[in-house]
């Protein structure tokens, strides 16, 4: 009997569906994309459930003939190829022909269109990769496709869909990148029977921008533009101040495709290079445009990645664009869209603007984390190193907790108060007591503090080596074992006022889905916004101000994936609350400080930071005369 045998062709098109049709927002992507290469002005994206129940896309687009209509589910059936060499320079979002293919395949499609100037469409429906139904019927011009029970015959791929919740977050997300992408395009998206978003598809960037992401978040864009003979590069980046806690709102756009490009993301980084705090990053609506012959989106079946025929040209058109843009320091336009567009955007999409959200008053201490345009020249950065008061006590302001004083401890300062109470006599013999304190207690260590350097590493005498410790790692280790300890109760603070952070439609979703896992971590969110988050307490460790970029790195790390029961997501959380809270590279730290984290290292409770680097090297006093040529 043969081993080898054909896959009946069903099951040929539910394994090709599986390369293409992830999850519902793969549906609206195919779906959004044939509509824009249709020529539509204007689409409209609805669905409920998450997408899982019903998806909905209509378009003004040219249509499709009637004789197309069934053709058109034909695995390899496309009207923007006709032979190889089309594949050499594609300049349409889709060309594999396989989408309606592969998504009539996992559930119920039908299709409403007419083409223009006919005088009817057609219906055709289509279960399970067969053809139902088809009749002619009467439509506006365009198409609409409707897209029902997806993964219906495939309870495989079925069982591994998210939340409803989580899956609208990432077709929400998707609608928003195609409406950058093609600001000329209206774009419309209704989720549950409520709008939540609506572009003018006047054509402009500066409009677009405004109606996805308010008025905030335009007033820290400073305008990039970049071109040569090969490639141009034009859009907006943030300033410094207006950096972010993830690369969530890095855009690229390669000829009006969205993609995600290590490339381009270097590029934008490397231009800021010394301005951004340690986990910040820039965000970025920048369109690279380029002959389609000079990069390949053939790459992957969802057409996310690319590749580019020069590489080096469009990461320095980028890096420069970037650059310039910072470097002369004007902020973009205040978006200046007529007062008509206004209204529209504010009838329209009521969420996306910040002047529909709830606000929140709030004291000059407990001011969210949002650094000022770059034109605001004055205002000062908020306290980072504020702390909250729990239940009328206040919190532990420092980063360490400290053992108990020992009975020989040395005193290394004196207070005025203490200082003007004594006698010469009394004082005399007060320092006395304290250099014999410190003796007895350098005696009983086998190391020596000498000092820090570079405000990052600490050095410690130890018998015949010199010890340098990455303070930073070691602490970092320090409150990792802590949050990993079971007995450990992880400690917050309750905020008298809550912090709202913009964190983006897609993270939003995110980190409120993982809210039970966030808040044995010590954080307590509710939804202010489609894409804000009111945070109510932090874990005492973190400080106010680095609040909004830890909810940043936890919502990558949530994105990144990781099974919360197996405890591998539990600690890239924890890992990254620990960085958080540990002392930053470059600051000076108190002797007391120091002392204690020596104490971890050298009796060997701290080896390792918890991502793996090592936080102490060994000089020996040999390794130091050889290197002064003494031996």
């Amino acid at each position: 009997m043969a081993s080898i045998l054909l896959l009946a062709p069903h099951v040929a098109d539910m394994i090709a569906a599986g390369e293409v049709v992830e999850r519902p927002a793969s549906v609206i992507k195919e779906l959004v994309e044939n509509a824009i290469d249709a020529g539509a002005t204007a689409v409209t994206v609805e669905i409920k459930n998450g997408g899982m129940t019903y998806m909905r896309v209509t378009d003004n687009g040219g249509g499709i003939a009637p004789d197309d209509a069934e053709t058109a589910f034909l695995r390899h059936a496309t009207s923007k190829l006709r032979d190889e060499k089309g594949l050499e320079a594609i300049a349409t979002l889709g060309f594999r022909g396989e989408a309606l293919a592969a998504i009539s395949a996992v559930s119920r499609v039908e299709l409403l269109t007419r083409t223009r100037g006919a005088d009817e469409g057609t219906s055709v429906s289509v279960e399970g990769g067969v053809v139902t139904n088809r009749v002619s019927a009467g439509c506006p011009e365009g198409t609409t496709m409707v897209v029902r029970d997806l993964f219906y015959n495939t309870p495989a791929r079925l069982k591994f869909m998210k939340t409803d919740r989580a899956e609208s977050a990432a077709v929400s997300a998707l609608v928003q990148s195609i409406a950058l992408s093609h600001p000329e395009v209206s774009v419309r998206y209704i989720k549950d029977g409520k709008e939540e978003l609506h572009t003018p598809g006047d054509g402009r960037l500066d409009s677009c921008v405004y109606s996805l992401f308010g008025r905030d978040f335009a007033a820290g864009l400073l305008t990039a533009q970049s071109s040569d003979e090969t490639v141009s590069v034009k859009g907006y980046v943030c300033a410094p101040s207006a950096a972010r806690g993830n690369r969530s709102y890095q855009y690229f756009f390669v000829n009006g495709r969205a993609v995600k490009s290590k490339t381009l993301q270097a590029a934008l980084e490397q231009a800021y290079r010394n301005t951004l705090f340690t986990g910040r990053f820039p965000a970025c609506v920048l369109y690279i445009t380029l002959r389609a012959s000079d990069v390949d989106v053939n790459v992957h079946p969802a057409k996310t990645e690319v590749k580019f025929v020069h590489e080096r040209q469009v990461f320095s058109a980028v890096y420069y664009a970037a650059l310039g843009a910072l470097e002369q320091g004007d902020s973009a336009p205040q978006l200046g869209v007529s007062p008509a567009t206004k209204k529209m955007i504010a009838d329209a999409s009521p969420r996306s603007t910040t002047e529909k959200q709830p606000t929140v008053s709030q004291p000059s201490l407990f001011t969210p984390n949002r650094e000022t345009p770059a034109t605001d020249k004055t205002s000062s950065a908020p306290n980072k190193d504020a702390r909250i008061f729990i239940s009328g006590a206040p919190a532990d302001t420092e980063r360490i907790s400290y053992p108990p004083v020992r009975q020989n401890a040395a005193v290394t300062y004196r207070s005025g108060a203490l200082a003007s109470a004594l006698t010469d006599e009394e004082a005399g013999a007060f320092e006395v007591a304290t250099e014999a304190a410190e003796s007895a207690a350098a005696q009983d260590k086998p190391y020596r503090l000498v000092g820090e350097t570079l405000g990052t590493y600490i050095l410690v005498e130890r018998g015949e080596s010199l010890w340098l410790i990455d303070k930073h790692a070691a602490h970092e280790r320090v409150h990792f074992d802590r949050l990993k300890s079971e007995k450990q109760v992880i400690m917050s603070q309750t905020l008298l006022q809550p912090l709202v952070v913009e964190v983006g439609r897609r993270d939003v979703a995110l980190l409120l889905e993982h809210s039970e896992t966030l808040e044995g971590l010590g954080f307590e969110l509710d939804a202010m916004s489609d894409t804000a988050v009111a945070v109510r307490r932090v874990p005492e460790v973190i400080a106010l101000g680095d609040a909004d970029a830890t909810l940043g790195e936890l919502a990558e790390t949530l994105r990144l994936g990781g099974s919360a029961d197996s405890g591998t997501l539990t600690d890239a959380l924890k890992h990254t609350i620990a960085c958080k809270a540990a002392i930053k590279a470059g600051k000076s730290s108190e002797p007391m400080e120091m002392e204690k984290l020596i104490e971890a290292v050298m009796s060997g409770a701290v080896r390792y930071c918890p991502h793996g680097r090592p936080v102490a090297v060994e000089l020996t006093k040999t390794q130091l005369d050889k290197s002064f040529k003494r031996i």
